[in-house]
């Protein structure tokens, strides 16, 4: 009999649980709270508990071709950058192709998941689920939990004096966590501020420039900000995210890689000349996407300001600037912590920002590896081929094939892994979550025999593994063999270009012929007649 798997939530990593169990031949049963599927990407004009919110404009910050399924590439006539409607109605057409919403049970919330008495010997759950005030309790053989690490919103009020004052006594309209944020319209005509410089407050703040009176953007530590737009014209991740600079990046010591890196983003512009650049240039932070920051810092329509000292009647005070500037509407886009309110502590225990999982995936210490958490990593990368990528290698281990390390292995390598020491080498990937996406990735794909052999390509299929190596990792790379092939990689790899071309090429230019690329055709057919005479001398 097939064994049974329970997985929690239909976001990108729970629909790829639920394929790469149907590929292993288990038998998944997929709990979903909402009533549709899509996690993050679905928008809806109100806040649903336990998942982040979208607002109207998101646009996806890796293109379609590095963030797709490896074995689902999207339509080629999407943009590159893909609009969070369009992104959903991907997601809904891969459930579809891979026939898994009938493995879905919507409007269906998980109440607790707990060990069986006799879980040491068997590994099985009591999955008790609540569906239309009706509780509902089953037997699993294993569980994936999919519900990732966008789930509850960090709001931190204490660090900022005055403010819980001014919203009651005083004259200050009211402030709000970026997930309630869905339109700009009610910043018209108001001064804004917007607390935090990740993806979301930029874009809010952007947003908010072309309506409102004023708008302050207020960061602790500045960061890195780069344009989709990226060299030639070319998408940001096709051009950073290749095998070989990756290699590249990983020999050089750490304060090189930074030099470097810091010089290449201020190409676009001096972050120092427009207050952004980050203070902590050691450790990795993930940098901000927005093509228009730059042109609304210039043009004042942002303007960047540092930490907030004390909130006010109806202002606020920043650090190293006494002067108070009027505030009607504070935005606190402070990110988000996550928990596992359906599990015991005993089972998974969030402390700092991480649990205690085996390559982020397997709870260490359980002596039956029969819950996995997929989805819960922060790689420089698409979190949805990883998220695959995590399911293939979690759904070999819960079928048996593939044996995890001791107890004693596997929680030494997490402790090791928590204390974010620097390797001296590449990118410092040392806060919560954060990894090297290519070696991630590759690790695991190492681990169920799935790694391209880069050595054997270049014999048998020269131009493949030169595209594999020299261009973007694209995840189609990350099906080519093993359990899980699809035949359509190599194809997929050798016309990305092609697609990404085709978004942007609406219109038909005659592009005149290069003259040097003429003086080569004609060096090269009179080296072919040199060569013919010589032969036939």
């Amino acid at each position: 009999m097939a064994k049974r798997v329970a997985i929690v939530g239909t976001g990108v990593s729970g629909l790829a649980s639920i394929k790469c169990c149907l590929e292993e031949g288990l038998k998944p049963t997929c709990f979903e709270r909402s009533e549709d599927l899509g996690g993050l990407w679905r928008f809806t004009e109100h806040v649903e508990e336990g998942r982040a919110s979208l607002y109207k404009s998101v646009v996806s910050n890796s293109c379609k071709e590095m963030s797709c399924y490896p074995d689902f590439p999207f339509p080629e006539d999407y943009p590159n950058y893909v609009p969070n409607s369009q992104f959903l109605d991907y997601l809904k057409m891969y459930a579809n192709r891979f026939n898994l919403l009938e493995c879905i049970q919507f409007k269906t919330k998980v109440y607790s998941v707990r060990k069986r008495p006799d879980f040491t010997a068997t590994g099985q759950w009591e999955v008790v689920t609540l569906r239309e005030g009706k509780q509902e309790s089953a037997i699993f053989d294993a569980v994936m939990v999919c519900t990732g690490f966008l789930t509850n919103p960090y709001l931190p009020l204490d660090s900022f004096p005055g403010i819980a004052l001014s919203t009651t006594d005083f004259n200050l309209s009211y402030y709000f966590h970026s997930r309630e944020y869905k339109h700009p319209d009610i910043f018209r005509d108001k001064s804004v501020l917007v607390i935090g410089m990740g993806n979301s407050g930029t874009d809010i703040a952007v947003e908010a420039s072309h309506l409102a009176k004023k708008v302050f953007l207020s960061t602790t530590g500045g960061v890195w900000v780069i344009s989709r737009v990226f060299d030639s014209g070319y998408p940001w991740d096709m051009v950073f995210m290749t095998r070989f600079q990756n290699t590249f990046r990983n020999s050089l010591p750490t304060p090189i890689v930074n030099w470097l890196i810091a010089k290449r983003m201020n190409s676009w512009f001096n972050h120092a000349n427009y207050g952004l650049i980050p203070e902590d240039r050691v450790q990795l932070r993930e940098p901000v996407l927005n093509d228009e920051l730059p042109g609304r810092i210039i043009t004042g329509k942002v303007l960047i300001k540092p930490s907030v000292k004390e909130v006010k009647e109806n202002s606020v005070v920043f650090n190293n600037t006494p002067k108070e500037e009027p505030v009607d509407i504070i935005v606190f886009a402070t990110g988000y912590t996550f928990d596992f309110p359906f599990l015991d502590e005993t089972v998974v225990k969030v402390e700092d920002g991480q649990a205690s999982l085996y390559k982020y995936i397997f709870p260490a210490h359980l002596p039956k590896p029969t819950l996995a958490v997929i989805g819960l990593i922060k790689p420089l990368g698409s979190i949805l081929p990883t998220g695959d990528t995590q399911a293939r290698w979690a759904v070999r281990i819960l079928k048996g094939v593939i044996k995890l390390p001791p107890s004693s292995i596997m929680i030494e390598e997490v402790n090791e892994r928590k204390k974010n020491k620097p390797s001296g080498f590449g990118l410092c990937y040392c806060k919560a979550l954060q990894t090297d996406y290519i070696t991630y990735v590759d690790e695991l794909l190492t681990a169920i025999n799935a790694k391209p052999n880069l050595f054997s390509l270049l014999l048998t299929d020269p131009r493949l593994a030169l595209a594999i190596f020299f261009g973007p990792c694209t995840p189609y790379q990350f099906r080519l063999t093993g359990p899980g092939k699809w035949e359509g990689a190599r194809n997929a790899i050798m016309t990305q270009w092609d697609r990404t071309f085709k978004a942007t090429k609406t219109r038909i230019v005659q592009e005149s012929p290069s003259l040097f690329a003429s003086l080569l055709k004609l060096f090269s057919f009179l080296a072919l007649l040199v060569a013919i005479f010589l032969i036939f001398l």
